[in-house]
């Protein structure tokens, strides 16, 4: 009894703690990365599923799948560990499975069900975690600085097509974040909406009222498919996700316990392979969003800018098709400009860190630059081989100096 108690008093403590630290631009920060989450990648996940075999219900059901399982581990993995973990569904994964060719809704989900397996299997077994610890703080942060940087060019080449919109938000984010830096992502997303509504930049005509509803697909297995498809599938989302998803936390000073998110995130892949859950992974750059301090000026209270894009993936889950056609009716310069300037700071620190250790400077330039690049190897990400090339000329230099 006395054992009940104090676990009641605990989640009433933990309750009271959490809306204590939320605050209004933790929300936007949740908001926004969801935002950009859809807005880089929905249409590969589209092209995904219907190269998969999908037909419309099956592809709304991946929706409904891909975002129930990044809401519900997202709010329970930053509920747990009060810091900030978001998660995303694998993009690489997506274009891979978009280039897949032979693919039936039934093959597809056998391959999405051995691939959360043996995601599930790394995390139980700490594997990923032992190779994730070797990784040096200055690499790691390269590497971050690296996947944000086309974000950051995005803000500037978006100008050309609507200079007016961008440039404003542009100026609107510099002058609010003297006065109001915690507002200061809130109040460009309502200055760019206005400028975007009065030049007649909203397109209302793609927003229509539907309701996701989950389709299942009974899983069939070939060796074919689990070589061909569920194996590269996983090397990728490990490569490609979970990576720079921990270089992103590790860059941004939060030590959260790795082999528990990769178990959690396998087994939702597993649980929610049938209904179109290919691969859901740990996000590095909507991660970056939720860990910067537009989020919270106080670090420790910037999980609740995760659990808030936890709870707004729900909400896309639920409403499906619904959100994803208001997310079309944005301008898509709009979209650029606000993760690029949500962005700005965290690439700033992220270069600030990866070349502070002069002896690993060159180290960390060559992680840079080929993670910048968007290099594909094999069908691995540019994130990955960064780490490659950057781990080649430390253990290069080292030896060097011995």
């Amino acid at each position: 009894m006395e054992n009940g108690m104090s676990a009641q008093g605990q989640d009433e403590e933990v309750g009271r703690n959490f809306w204590k630290d939320v605050s209004p631009p933790s929300i936007v920060a949740g908001a926004v990365a969801v935002l950009v989450g859809f807005a880089s990648s929905a249409v590969i996940v589209f092209e995904a599923a219907r190269a998969s075999g999908y037909d419309e219900a099956g592809i709304a059901s991946w929706i409904w799948a891909l975002c129930l399982g990044c809401g519900l581990t997202g709010i329970g993995l930053s509920l747990r560990y009060r810091q900030p973990v978001v998660t995303a569904w694998s993009t690489p994964g997506a274009a891979l499975l978009a280039t897949t060719s032979g693919l039936t809704p039934e093959l597809a989900a056998g391959a999405f069900v051995i691939c959360g397996a043996l995601i599930f299997v790394c995390g139980i077994t700490r594997w990923f975690e032992q190779a994730m610890s070797r990784i040096p703080l200055s690499l790691a942060a390269a590497m971050l600085a690296g996947v944000l940087l086309r974000f950051g060019m995005d803000l500037f080449l978006s100008m050309q097509s609507a200079f007016g919109l961008v440039g404003l938000m542009f100026l609107t984010f510099f002058i609010v974040r003297l006065i109001l830096p915690r507002y200061v992502i809130l109040v460009v997303l309502l200055v760019g909406g206005v400028w975007a509504s009065l030049q007649g930049g909203w397109h209302w005509e793609k927003v229509s009222l539907t309701l996701a509803m989950p389709q299942w697909t009974t899983p069939s297995f070939s060796l074919a498919t689990a070589i061909g498809v569920a194996v590269p599938l996983f090397m990728v989302t490990m490569a490609s996700q979970y990576v720079p998803g921990i270089a992103a936390q590790r860059a941004s000073g939060y030590d959260t316990p790795i082999s528990p998110q990769v178990s959690l995130t396998g087994l939702t892949t597993l649980l929610l392979a049938p209904f179109g859950g290919y691969a859901i992974g740990l996000a590095a750059i909507t991660a970056a969003i939720c860990m910067g301090s537009d989020a919270h000026p106080d670090p420790r209270r910037r999980y609740t800018a995760a659990v808030a894009s936890g709870a707004f993936y729900i909400v896309v889950a639920l409403l499906g098709a619904t959100v994803v056609s208001f997310l079309a009716a944005l301008p898509r310069e709009m979209v650029l400009a606000v993760a690029g300037l949500a962005l700005l700071g965290t690439m700033g620190n992220s270069l600030a860190l990866a070349m502070r250790d002069e002896s690993r400077r060159d180290a960390a330039m060559v992680t840079f630059l080929a993670t910048a690049s968007g290099v594909t190897l094999f069908g691995i990400g540019s994130a990955f081989w960064g780490l490659v090339g950057g781990g080649v000329v430390m253990l290069l230099n080292r030896r060097r100096r011995l």
